[in-house]
Order: structure tokens, then C-alpha cells, then sequence
């Protein structure tokens, strides 16, 4: 029999003992290709004007995936050759040459990666078509779901994958090369040692993260520790020490309470806690470096995808705040203007709830007293009358009115940030044009507009005498806006408007923000949620795994509690409790983390993102915890099976 059919036949007898390996391949396989099938998929591409940007967006996700994929298989293939150190010992044992041996393990790595990538294409080609609808329903546009594999896929995925095979079927060969006999036996007796731990240290790993914490919730404007460090070093000094804070916290914090938690003798000798704490003091140290890998990772898929969701969250909302009228643009051509209007009034599946024409004037100002530490500066200012602001505010349903005397104004500034845009009130401008020179004072500051940003300047309200002083002297138009019902849906309207006005009426309309919003943000959303979840399903796996070599370790410790009385219902109660420890330790730093994170840019943003937020952790922890349980049944199945 050739070495390559005793492969085959060592992959059909112990298929059990394969599986696991096999499956992590195909799963990173099925997710690579669905990805790379998303890149070259022709509904998406037909159904988006976007289409380019949407392939070079999944070109540049598809690389961190392949990185990521690829750790996730090098993992997964140590954890199954270390499972299988004691059988590659054994046929050296007995007298199988070590070229030989080296081989079998790269033919059947070769194998199974042969299979895993005709399985995992297959699945990949099927749930990729329904990845294909989501990522249509996200980003606006009809649900199309005609099946079809798409051969550039197909051969991408091949050759990533047949690159990793190979890399992980040369690793397998040089096994038998890189340890000595004895270490192959005594592999899992590895990390059994009682760790110690420097209370200093500890200390240490809690000041790091609160430093990071700190120096992360500053406000990045007026610190002085933003302004010294600048803004390049900052973030990743807030990194760097909340990353190290973490490790240390894992390699020394742990074991220091573990160890106070073994002192406290009474509930120490409660029920199997002895057995409980002990394998947990032993191992912790050794898996602080997997832990905070967790920690970090779940930190990092938490935030990328609550920021992600938070930004389609908004996006109706930001889409209203840009476009309070339907639609809105300068009326420079009567025949024209009136063409806009039978379209608006005649479009179908749309009623008309409004219609204004509102007066208005282009001013230059000077706001050397609004930019005081800039000198003087020159800004063509908008200027509508404190009786056109309340009407308008009445049409959009704001509860909401101005009342304006003299030289006061109003700011209308819909993309207010704190610390970036002027302080308003209290301060002046002068409006100048030709034989004028008026000087107004800020009464107030709406952080909203009643026109859209799109077609106007930076507006500003003014009492109706001023505005009737400053009419003959500045340049007057006419803004048409118009409030339509299902403004949302107005593509057909919104086409046929930018078909009828020319490029100066500066036409602005919900529809084309919002329709924009959706797709760049959905496109955001799904591939943050997607690598998310390959994110989630890995920090999953990992521990999975490592919580399965330790259960080989303790099966012979669990046999003898058995022999001596112990039922499997106190032994499942206990594999419970150490496995929460283990799968809540990282999450709840990873939750701690992401939410200090995301604090900071819910002040840079000036959004509340407490609901996208706290839905995208909700998932997040289903998830996890489904995988908890999966590894509590797994791990129990191992440790009783002989008992």
C-alpha cells in the first residue's frame, strides 16, 4: 500500500477525530468564497450605479479575510496535530522512518483541504445567494435572487486555498522533525506548572487600561494630554496600553484572585469547586495570551459593527436633517420652475403636502467676530425672513418658531460639531455688498435648517424688517421647495426632476441622500456584520478548541472522581463554571472596551448610539453564548465518556 492510499484510509477510520479540523476548513472556505462571490456577483452589479466601488470595497475586505482565514486554519491545524503528537510517536516507535511519516501527514492534510474545498464551495455556492439578497435588502434596492456560480470565485478560492493547504500540509511533515520522541508522548501534560504572579504587576495591568480608558474619553478638541501627544500617537498610545493592561490583567490579575479565592477555604472545599479553581489557576497564565486575543477581537468586532450599524441606523434621520423639504432648488427659469411643478403634482404614488416659494438673499459677510481666532474672514451667507423660517418650520411639522427684533439672528446649522463650529450666540458678523455695511448679532443657534444645505449657503434668519432694509441691496432669488409623501421611494420623481432643472437651480432632494446614505451605508453595515461574524465564529472556535485539548488533559481526573462517587450531573456542573470563566472573562473586557470606544465617537459624532449599540451587543452575546454551551456539551461528552 502506497503512503498516499494509507493516508486515505487513516482519514475514513478516524473520520470522528478529523472532523473538527475539517469542519473549521470548510466553514473559513464557505466564507471566503460567499465573500468573494459577493465581489463578482452580476445582481449587484447590475442593480447599483456603484458597482466599482463595491468590488474595490470587497477586494480590500477580501484581503483582511484571507489574513484572517489563514490564521484561523494555521490554529486550528496545530490544535489537530497536537491532538495527534502521541499517534505521529507511536509509528516512530515503531520503527516507521521519519521521511515517511512526514509524508502521510502532508497527504492526508493535502486530502482533507482537497475536500474541504470542494464541500466548501459547494455550500459557499448556496449561501451565497443568500447573502446576495441581504446585502440588496441593506442597501435599498429590489431583492433578485437568480442563482448562479460565479467562475471567477471559484478560482480565486481555489488558488487562496490551495496556497494554505499547502502551507499547513508542509507543517504537518516537519511534526515529526521538530520534536523528540518524548515530547510527542507527554504533549498534553504541557502547561501544568502552578503559575506565579507579581502583585505589582497587577496593579500595573489595571492602571494601564484606565489610562487607556481615561485618555480615550477625552474630549480630542480641548485636551491638553490630545494636544501634547498629538493625534497620531494618541490613539495608538490608547492601544497599546489598554491591549498590554488586558494581557497583564489575564497573566497576573487572574491568578492573584483565583489564588485569594483558594484561601477562602469554605466555599474552596464546596462541591467540586476544588477541582474547578485549581485547573483554572494552572491554565490561566498559560492562556493569557489566547484570552486577550479574544478580548481584543471581540472589542474590535463589537465596535467595527455597532459603528457600522449606528451609521445605517441614522441614516433616514441624517438623510431628513440634510433634506427637511422633499425636494428644493432655485427657481431660475419660470417655464422651467412650472415644468418641475406638474411633475411634482402629477408624479405617481406620490401626493403633494406642500409647496413654497421662499424668498431669500446671497450676502457676503465678514465673521472675523464669529472666527475670532482666524482674523478676518469672507462668507457668502444665505438670508431668509423670521416670518419664511416660522412658516416653513410649521410645514415640516416642527414644534418650533422664531421671534426676531432689530439686527438679531438666528444660525440655522444642521452639521453643528461641538468644538469645531463657532459659539454663536452672543456673537456678530456684518453683512457687506455693494452700499451696504450692516452689522447683525447672533441671538440664537438652531441646529437644524428649514432649507436644504444642498441648495443654499450657511443660513442665517433675520427680523422681517431687516430682511425687507436688506433686499434692495443684496442679490434676491427664489427658493421652490416641495414636501412629498413617500419621499423615500421618489426615484422615478427624483430622475425626472434632474432630467427638467438645469446644474445652477442646485437641485437638493431627500430621495438622492437617502438612496446614497443606504447604499454606502448598507454596503458599510453588511461588511462589518459579515467579518463580524467570521470574527465572532473564530474567538468561538478558538476557545472551543482550547477548552477541548484541556478536556483530553482532564479526562483522567474526572474518571477517578467518578470512581469515587461523584455523579455526571456534579461533573457537568463544575465543566459549567470553569468554562463560564473562561468564555466571560474576554467578553465582558471585549464589552468594556468596545463600549469606551464607542462612548468616544458618540461625543465625536454628536450621536446617540445607545440602540444600534446595545442591538449589535445583544447578537453579538446570543452567539457566543451559543457557542458556551456547545463547548460545556463537548467538553462533558469527552470527560464522562468513559465514566
Amino acid at each position: 500500500m502506497t503512503l498516499f492510499k494509507l493516508a486515505g484510509r487513516n482519514i475514513r477510520q478516524n473520520i470522528t477525530s478529523y472532523s473538527l479540523y475539517f469542519v473549521s476548513m470548510v466553514f473559513s472556505i464557505v466564507i471566503y468564497f460567499t465573500f468573494v462571490s459577493l465581489k463578482y456577483d452580476s445582481t449587484i452589479q447590475s442593480a447599483s450605479d456603484s458597482s466599482q466601488k463595491i468590488s474595490s470595497a470587497f477586494s480590500g475586505a477580501a484581503v483582511v479575510l484571507i489574513i484572517f482565514v489563514a490564521v484561523f486554519i494555521w490554529y486550528s491545524n496545530s490544535f489537530f496535530m497536537r491532538k495527534r503528537k502521541k499517534e505521529v510517536g507511536l509509528y516512530s516507535l515503531l520503527g516507521v522512518r521519519k521521511k515517511q511519516i512526514g509524508r502521510m501527514l502532508f497527504y492526508e492534510n493535502f486530502l482533507m483541504g482537497i475536500l474541504a474545498l470542494i464541500a466548501g464551495i459547494l455550500l459557499g455556492a448556496v449561501l451565497s445567494r443568500f447573502f446576495v439578497m441581504i446585502l440588496m435588502k441593506v442597501m435599498g434596492y429590489a431583492v433578485v435572487a437568480d442563482f448562479s456560480i460565479s467562475p471567477a470565485a471559484v478560482l480565486n478560492t481555489l488558488l487562496v486555498f490551495m496556497i494554505i493547504t499547502l502551507i499547513t500540509s508542509v507543517q504537518g511533515y516537519r511534526l515529526i522533525y521538530r520534536f523528540k520522541l518524548i515530547e510527542l508522548f507527554r504533549a498534553e501534560q504541557e502547561h501544568e506548572k502552578e503559575p506565579q504572579a507579581s502583585a505589582g504587576i497587577a496593579v500595573l495591568s489595571v492602571v494601564l487600561i484606565s489610562f487607556g480608558y481615561w485618555l480615550a474619553l477625552q474630549n480630542m478638541m480641548t485636551s491638553k494630554a490630545w494636544d501634547i501627544l498629538g493625534f497620531l500617537l494618541t490613539p495608538l498610545l490608547i492601544i497599546a496600553s489598554v491591549i498590554l493592561g488586558t494581557y497583564l490583567l489575564f497573566n497576573t490579575l487572574t491568578v492573584r484572585l483565583l489564588k485569594l479565592a483558594r484561601n477562602h477555604k469554605s466555599s474552596y472545599w464546596r462541591g467540586l469547586n476544588l477541582i474547578g479553581t485549581s485547573q483554572l489557576l494552572y491554565r490561566m497564565k498559560g492562556n493569557a495570551r489566547t484570552l486577550t486575543v479574544i478580548a481584543v477581537l471581540s472589542a474590535t468586532t463589537l465596535t467595527a459593527a455597532g459603528t457600522a450599524y449606528s451609521i445605517y441606523y441614522n441614516t433616514r434621520v441624517n438623510a431628513a436633517l440634510a433634506n427637511p423639504n422633499s425636494y428644493m432648488f432655485i427657481g431660475v427659469d419660470s417655464t422651467v420652475t412650472e415644468a418641475a411643478n406638474r411633475a411634482v403634482a402629477q408624479a405617481e404614488g406620490h401626493n403633494l403636502l406642500y409647496h413654497e416659494s421662499i424668498p431669500f438673499l446671497e450676502v457676503d459677510a465678514d465673521t472675523s467676530g464669529l472666527y475670532k481666532d482666524q482674523g478676518a474672514e469672507a462668507q457668502v451667507y444665505t438670508v431668509i425672513s423670521n416670518r419664511d423660517f416660522n412658516h416653513l418650520a410649521k410645514l415640516q411639522g416642527r414644534i418650533d418658531s422664531l421671534s426676531l427684533e432689530g439686527s438679531e439672528t438666528a444660525a440655522l446649522e444642521p452639521a453643528y460639531l461641538q468644538g469645531l463650529s463657532p459659539e454663536y450666540a452672543g456673537s456678530s458678523i456684518i453683512l457687506k455688498s455693494v452700499g451696504l455695511r450692516s452689522p447683525i448679532q447672533f441671538k440664537t443657534l438652531k441646529k437644524y435648517s428649514v432649507l436644504n444645505p444642498g441648495t443654499v449657503y450657511s443660513t442665517i434668519v433675520v427680523s422681517d424688517d431687516l430682511f425687507a432694509e436688506l433686499k434692495p441691496k443684496a442679490k434676491a432669488m427664489t427658493a421652490e421647495a416641495y414636501g412629498v409623501t413617500h419621499q423615500d421611494k421618489a426615484k422615478e420623481l427624483t430622475q425626472r426632476l434632474q432630467e427638467l432643472l438645469p446644474e445652477d437651480a442646485r437641485l437638493a432632494s431627500y430621495y438622492s441622500d437617502y438612496s446614497k446614505g443606504m447604499e454606502a451605508s448598507g454596503l458599510l453595515m453588511f461588511m462589518g456584520g459579515f467579518l463580524g461574524l467570521v470574527f465572532l465564529a473564530a474567538t468561538g472556535s478558538i476557545i472551543y478548541f482550547k477548552q477541548l485539548t484541556e478536556a483530553g488533559s482532564d479526562k483522567a481526573r474526572y474518571v477517578i472522581l467518578h470512581k469515587i462517587g461523584v455523579t455526571r450531573q456534579e461533573i457537568r456542573k463544575s465543566v459549567a463554571k470553569q468554562v463560564l470563566i473562561v468564555f466571560a472573562l474576554p467578553l465582558a473586557f471585549g464589552i468594556a472596551h468596545c463600549a469606551v470606544a464607542l462612548s468616544a465617537l458618540s461625543k465625536l459624532l454628536m450621536a446617540n448610539l445607545t440602540v444600534p449599540v446595545m442591538i449589535c451587543m445583544g447578537i453579538y452575546g446570543g452567539i457566543y453564548l451559543i457557542y458556551y454551551f456547545l463547548t460545556v456539551h463537548a467538553y462533558c461528552k469527552i470527560v464522562t465518556h468513559t465514566t
